[in-house]
């Protein structure tokens, strides 16, 4: 198809203004009454030596990540460094993947070393399942394990 120089100019500065070829088809009918088909703006870019421009990549996501991102059932990488927060003698770990049916889980070590599961479902409820049958951590060990997964939670957005 041969344009004069003013519908070249036209297709160029639409080119440079970052149309893909569809909008261009679309503009060359509305706006300079030429009829074209996909194909033939595809090649009339390419014999005016045009080269469209590729989109903007999506910028990375620097927020925490939504709950339904946090679901799985895959155990965490060991190469992933857990979150971790220590309120006197209590250590509070956060898993990097949270156990099915929870919007966050983790483990936590007491004081006297006895060591327990923990999650948060997404009722708010806390479950805590220690690894000792019958074992009941002291109400300071309990006190100190709600600090610091307060402090941890409120990192990840909580």
């Amino acid at each position: 198809m041969n344009l004069d120089e003013g519908q070249r100019k036209q297709v160029t500065v639409w080119i440079s203004e970052g149309l893909k070829l569809a909008e261009i088809q679309k503009r060359m009918d509305s706006e300079l009454g030429l009829r074209l088909t996909y194909m033939d703006v595809r090649f009339l870019v390419d014999d005016l030596k045009l080269t469209p421009k590729d989109p903007d990549p999506p910028k990375p996501m620097q927020t925490a990540p939504p709950a339904e991102m946090l679901k799985a059932s895959a155990p965490i990488p060991p190469t992933a460094p857990a979150p971790t927060t220590q309120v006197g003698n209590v250590l509070v770990v956060v898993d990097q993947i949270a156990r099915p049916g929870a919007m966050v889980s983790g483990k936590v070590t007491f004081s006297d070393g006895n060591k327990a599961d923990w999650q948060l479902d997404q009722t708010g409820q806390l479950g805590l399942v220690t690894q000792q049958p019958g074992y009941r951590p002291s109400a300071g060990d309990v006190q100190q394990f709600q600090t610091a997964l307060e402090s941890e939670l409120s990192k990840l957005g909580f």
